[in-house]
This record gives structure tokens, C-alpha cells and sequence, in this order.
């Protein structure tokens, strides 16, 4: 079981380049995938979504890839045209001053906007493909590590929830021995007190049974037994098994829901109050399930 929330980091030098690669991720349904790299690297994107799609199988993740290049990437482009343009302005202000245009000095030409602009040299996205797929790995090795971390806790917490909701079904299942016996006693109570000694026990057996009947709850037991067995043999699987314990929540609620509207004494009213809470505190674990 792994989970779908996570962090990691990678990192990788070469040819006075520096790459970081981070990235984290969150619940979500289905894969969603958001990259964001420097425009020069657009190339590599689905070659950066093939790894991740590898991996990962459910869930957002957010990856940031930062390029930094050292001093031997940087070169300096100089404009003599703009620097002309610069110096014969300065002359003619010179000459209106009546200055000698001796005394404007070079340094002050090139230091005028646009006359000298240090750039970062293209990089060459393909050729540092094998850096950035260094870091890449890197990261997502961090982060699936934690992700299978977070898996471990969500299923041992998931398994302590699925015994509690086992142990309140066995306790649903043992008050309903002799249900009918005591539903039989309280209906001959009630009509014996309306009518006196004019009860007929025919029609008084066939009520009875037909009260027993209505809350005779198991079936729904049986498949909430079954249901249980299921969740845990699916924990067992190293595929992603997320979509399949939520279903089977959905069934587990739908079974109780009706153990609910059958309940015909206090006891089980209660544990399905119960069965219904601890469904709800497995459904936000299982949401984090890859």
C-alpha cells in the first residue's frame, strides 16, 4: 500500500550545470501531473511525464525543475552600433557646452544601457538530458520512498479501524440471537393490552413473523464479514489498490445503511451509529490511497 501524499529531491552537477529537481504530491482520483522546467527544457517534458507515469499511478504531483549555470556559461554581447550612437550624442552635448570631447572617456560609453549585456549561453536540452534524469530519478526515489512510508501507517491504521468495525458486527450478530423470541414477547405485550383475552394466536404467530422477518439482518452481516475479508486481502496487493477499497467502503456503508433501517431494538441502532463512524474515519485514510 502506498500513499498518495509526498515530497522529494534530487540534485545533479555537471559541465558547470546544477540541477534541482523537486517535487511533491497530494490525493487526487486519477494522475495529474504538473511540470513546470525553464522554457529551454520543453523538449523533455514527456520524456520527464514517461518517468513519472512509470511510478506513479494516482495522484497530483507538482515537479519544479531549476537549472543553474556557473560564470563559464555566461558569455558578453557588446553593441558597437548603440555604442557609436551613445558616444555621438555625448560629442554633440560636449560641443554645445563648448567641453572637449576628449574628456568623455570610453568606460562611460560602455557602461550605457544595452552597450555591453551579459546572457546565459542556450543550453542544449537534449545534450543535458542525462543530468536532468539524474536528479529526476533522484527525486522520485525520495518520494516514493516516503510515499510507501505514509502506506505502511495508513495501513496499520486502516486494519485497526476494519477490526473495530468487525468486532461491533460481531456484537450486532450476537444480540440478534433470540431476536424473535423477544420481538414475539413485546408484540403479544402490546396486543394483549389493547385487547384483552381477544387475542387470536394465529394472527398474533403471523405478525410475529412477520416483524422477525423485517429485522432479520443476516444477509447484510454475512456480506459485511465477506466485505471485511476482501479489504484485507486487498491490503495484501503491491498494485495500486485505492479505487478498490473505496468501493468496497461504499458497499460496507450500503450494508449498514440497511442493518440501520431494519433495526428493531436500541443495541443495534447503536452499533451501527458506531460501524457508521468508524466507516467514515476509513474513508478519509483510504482517499489518501494510491
Amino acid at each position: 500500500m502506498k500513499s498518495m501524499t509526498g515530497y522529494g529531491r534530487g540534485e545533479a552537477t555537471s559541465n558547470g550545470v546544477s540541477l534541482v529537481v523537486e517535487m511533491k504530491s497530494v490525493n487526487n482520483r486519477f494522475r495529474d501531473l504538473q511540470i513546470r522546467m525553464p522554457r529551454a527544457y520543453m523538449a523533455l517534458e514527456p520524456r520527464v511525464k514517461r518517468a513519472m507515469q512509470a511510478q506513479v499511478q494516482r495522484g497530483r504531483v507538482d515537479i519544479f525543475v531549476k537549472r543553474t549555470a556557473t560564470e563559464g556559461s555566461q558569455t558578453i554581447a557588446a553593441d558597437p552600433a548603440l555604442a557609436e550612437q551613445h558616444y555621438a550624442a555625448m560629442r554633440a552635448i560636449a560641443n554645445r557646452l563648448q567641453r572637449d570631447v576628449r574628456e568623455i572617456p570610453l568606460q562611460l560609453v560602455l557602461q550605457q544601457p544595452g552597450v555591453l549585456e551579459q546572457a546565459e549561453s542556450e543550453p542544449d536540452a537534449l545534450g543535458e538530458w542525462p543530468l536532468v534524469s539524474t536528479a529526476l530519478e533522484a527525486a522520485l526515489d525520495d518520494l516514493m520512498q516516503m510515499r510507501t512510508t505514509e502506506g505502511k501507517a495508513l495501513d496499520a491504521d486502516l486494519r485497526h479501524h476494519l477490526s473495530s468495525l468487525v468486532t461491533l458486527r460481531d456484537e450486532v450478530e450476537s444480540h440478534c440471537d433470540g431476536i424473535n423470541e423477544r420481538l414475539r414477547a413485546r408484540l403479544k405485550e402490546r396486543v394483549e393490552r389493547l385487547l384483552g383475552d381477544r387475542v387470536d394466536p394465529n394472527r398474533l404467530a403471523q405478525e410475529a413473523a412477520i416483524l422477525a422477518d423485517k429485522a432479520d439482518v443476516s444477509e447484510e452481516l454475512t456480506r459485511i464479514r465477506s466485505h471485511c475479508q476482501q479489504f484485507l486481502d486487498i491490503c495484501e496487493d503491491d498494485d495500486p489498490i485505492g479505487r478498490k477499497l473505496e468501493f468496497l467502503l461504499q458497499e460496507l456503508n450500503r450494508e449498514i445503511n440497511t442493518i440501520g433501517s431494519k433495526a428493531a431494538e436500541h443495541p443495534i441502532s447503536k452499533r451501527v451509529v458506531e460501524m457508521k463512524s468508524v466507516l467514515e474515519r476509513m474513508r478519509e485514510q483510504v482517499a489518501n490511497v494510491e
